[in-house]
């Protein structure tokens, strides 16, 4: 039962989260680390991985390739982790999350993710 669920809410929380990148890019140009080029392409990349990544993950012959490029996905954010947590983060609407929460966006949700992913990757 868990990973039927999972077979919808992973596709679903991906997808959603790659569309906000291009509804709302502002958010993450905050938290692209500044030593990496281009915040807009790096953006606008991200947000395309996430949705096909959750788009592959529907599909049992495409879902462990995409669980691998969703978990390099994770790992790949920790540097924006980073940033949140150096930084802070607000949203656009001035609510700012407080520090506890990027710590735990960091440690220990980032390998949360991960691992979830990693056991539905079938």
């Amino acid at each position: 039962m868990f990973k039927k669920i999972s077979y919808i809410l992973i596709p679903v929380f991906y997808i959603a989260a790659g569309i906000n990148h291009f509804r709302n890019p502002d958010s993450y140009y905050k938290i692209i680390p500044d030593y990496l080029p281009d915040p807009t392409s790096i953006n606008l990349f991200s947000g395309a991985a996430e949705i096909i990544l959750g788009l592959l993950f529907l599909f049992s012959k495409t879902r462990t390739i995409a669980a691998y490029g969703v978990i390099a996905l994770l790992v790949a954010f920790i540097p924006a982790h980073i940033v949140m947590i150096q930084k802070g983060f607000c949203l656009n609407n001035g609510y700012c999350l407080p520090e506890w929460a990027t710590w735990i966006r960091l440690f220990p949700l980032q390998f949360l993710l991960m691992l979830w992913v990693w056991k539905c990757r079938k």
